[in-house]
């Protein structure tokens, strides 16, 4: 397995779509799905590449002068739980500390309302997240949004 940082805008999109069209569960919504592939070109993006084959992305998005947020990740069903994702995080964490930025946040659904976004939750508090806040409605009252967020410095 190899993380490697992806510059080229058409390789972004291209692993963006390949991995998040075998996530239906996660992005199941096609117009969102779009939006992040759309949104891939100009970001600080990572993949994670078995022999040539992408297996799991990151990509993080500027939302403040001193705030990077870790914006859409995605590892393929069959390799969860074997590090990936938390590889793709610490080259990105990396890459936000080097840019100079002094917080990282996620947003994800609240915990205790799904089961897929459960184990979201713990695998973001795994890597040292901490609570910030939740926004009940922000997405739909179906899916309040818990922001978690992380010190770089």
């Amino acid at each position: 397995m190899e993380i490697k940082q992806v510059t080229d805008p058409t390789e972004k999109q291209h692993v963006t779509r390949f991995i998040l069209e075998s996530l239906t569960d996660w992005f199941g919504l096609e117009e969102a799905r779009e939006n992040y592939i759309a949104e891939s070109v100009d970001k600080i993006f990572f993949c994670a590449y078995d022999e040539d084959r992408p297996v799991g992305f990151l990509y993080l998005k500027e939302t403040g002068n001193a705030t990077v947020e870790l914006y859409v990740m995605g590892v393929l069903a069959e390799f969860h739980r074997k590090g990936i994702g938390r590889e793709l995080f610490y080259s990105a964490k990396k890459a936000a500390c080097e840019e100079g930025y002094s917080f990282l946040q996620v947003k994800t659904v609240q915990m205790g309302k799904y089961e897929e976004y459960d184990k979201t939750n713990k695998f973001y508090l795994s890597l040292g997240f901490h609570e910030f806040e939740v926004f009940p409605t922000l997405w739909d009252e179906w899916n309040p949004c818990q922001i978690y967020i992380m010190s770089l410095k």
